[in-house]
């Protein structure tokens, strides 16, 4: 039977974490002081250290910035940023309203740049085998077909015929790659993938910021799971943004369009409820 001492071990190594130590009066993250990281280390640096384990370079810390403040918002229309509204609408917190909208961040709605990760690592094995670049290409996205249906993640967009975050986050890994920084492998994969769909759909489908973040997210090393999380953190910042901003209009419940439309019916004419049968 365990005595007290070893039950006090048990309850201590429940949450055993490698994050973060506290004890009275400190804070260390990774092992870092938090006073020491604090004026130091930006939210971008702060991210890698706590998910990665160790501070990144001022490159590395840039260009995952860059790829964070590209995905913070896309309008109301976006369904993540509409529920954001119309759920502050309805009176309730902040809170409520930021986790109401990051809940419907799902495979659909958000989870493209993950899909895309996963797409991209998927060739890089292929290309790790030996296979030429536009083969591992063909063949990873035939299997992601196979598995996920004929929408390649990240490429195309249904609002804007060029995505303009997409060329200036591939500027900035071109870049981040003349200085080092970066290999560049994943640059030149999500092109192969543009280029294999254009030669398969007989047009361009450009890439968009799904497939720009999951270069920039896998050039700098980041498993694709963590593509979701951190297109979350990035459009987290444009749901409260516009939680706030709805909150200070005073609308109440506000609903998904306005009472002036209505909406169709498709059910059956009216009728009558029919007598009880004996």
């Amino acid at each position: 039977m365990s005595n007290d001492k070893d039950r006090l071990q048990q309850a201590e190594d429940w949450w055993t974490t490698g994050l973060i130590d506290i004890q009275p009066g400190e804070i260390r993250m990774r092992g870092y002081a938090i006073e020491d990281l604090i004026g130091r280390v930006g939210l971008a640096g702060m991210i890698w250290l706590l998910l990665r384990g160790e501070l990144p370079g001022k490159g590395q810390a840039d260009l995952l910035e860059a790829a964070l403040v590209a995905g913070v918002d896309h309008g109301p229309h976006a369904p993540s940023i509409a529920i954001a509204r119309m759920a502050v609408s309805c009176g309730i917190g902040l809170n409520n309203a930021v986790g109401s909208a990051v809940n419907v961040l799902g495979d659909i709605h958000g989870g493209a740049g993950q899909q895309c990760m996963e797409l991209y690592a998927d060739a890089a094995r292929r290309l790790d085998d030996g296979t030429l670049l536009a083969v591992a290409v063909a063949e990873a996205m035939d299997s992601a077909i196979r598995r996920d249906g004929r929408i390649i993640p990240g490429f195309g967009h249904r609002f804007h015929p060029l995505d303009p975050r997409a060329p200036r986050l591939l500027g900035l890994v071109d870049r981040a790659v003349a200085d080092g920084l970066v290999g560049g492998r994943f640059a030149a994969i999500g092109r192969a993938v543009e280029a294999e769909l254009a030669a398969r759909k007989g047009r361009l489908l450009p890439m968009n910021i799904d497939g720009a973040t999951a270069v920039v997210f896998s050039e700098l090393g980041f498993a694709p799971p963590l593509g979701r999380g951190l297109f979350l953190l990035s459009r987290s910042v444009g749901i409260l943004a516009h939680a706030w901003e709805e909150q200070g209009a005073g609308r109440r419940i506000k609903g998904p369009m306005p009472k002036s439309i209505p909406f169709t019916y498709a059910g059956p004419p009216p009728r009558p409820v029919p007598e009880p049968k004996d």
